[in-house]
């Protein structure tokens, strides 16, 4: 630990710099400053998404991520932002058939993309098949991760019926079948902090029986 004395210094060091930082701002050309501001500025585009079968039209920030413009300005509020670093799955909407965390991707990425949310799969008086066999099987509690995991699990079910392999699929040539640990790797991304995974599976498993 530093002596009183070098403490000190090193806080008139650090106010000495900053005054000099801010000077050094002052002594800018206005157009210097000027074109620092008109860079914050947002730059617009517009935008057009199938959002549940639904032609939308946006203008939208370009920085603005699929998650933010289908909650903030959809007014889609069921996929949720959990981490808003792809780790957690909350997120997850059905992107053109492959399932995607809608926080890691821009809105004007997708300009005339198919996209299904949550609200898009199934409602209260019209449930999907996933959505009935996660009630019966109480596939959630705080209900919080459970549009991503509904929208994950569909998805899932849909890669699996392509073919499409996992890191646990022990035969590449032989058809992919649904299995617990197919399932359980798949889903792997998707978290669910009330550890509801078991039930989950069995939902899941439930309506792969239903397709089959």
């Amino acid at each position: 630990m530093g002596r009183p004395g070098d403490l000190a210094m090193s806080r008139r060091d650090m106010v000495a710099g900053a005054t000099a930082a801010a000077a050094a701002l002052t002594t800018l050309p206005s157009g210097a400053r000027a074109g620092s501001a008109t860079a914050d500025k947002p730059v617009m585009a517009k935008v057009g998404l199938t959002v549940n079968g639904q032609r939308r039209e946006l203008e939208l920030d370009i920085r603005t991520s699929l998650l933010d413009a289908a909650r903030e300005h959809l007014h889609l509020t069921g996929s949720k932002k959990g981490c808003d670093h792809g780790q957690c799955g909350a997120c997850t909407m059905i992107v053109d058939g492959r399932r995607i965390n809608a926080c890691l991707t821009l809105a004007v990425m997708h300009q005339g993309s198919e996209i299904t949310t949550i609200e898009g799969l199934g409602q209260p008086d019209n449930l999907h098949p996933m959505q009935a066999a996660f009630i019966k099987h109480d596939g959630y509690q705080c209900g919080y991760c459970t549009p991503g995991q509904i929208c994950s699990g569909v998805a899932v079910l849909a890669e699996i019926k392509a073919g499409i392999p996992s890191h646990v699929t022990a035969d590449l040539n032989a058809p992919t079948e649904v299995s617990e640990a197919e399932i359980r790797e798949r889903m792997s991304g998707n978290i669910c902090r009330c550890g509801a995974y078991s039930n989950i599976v069995e939902a899941m498993t439930e309506v792969a029986g239903r397709q089959a």
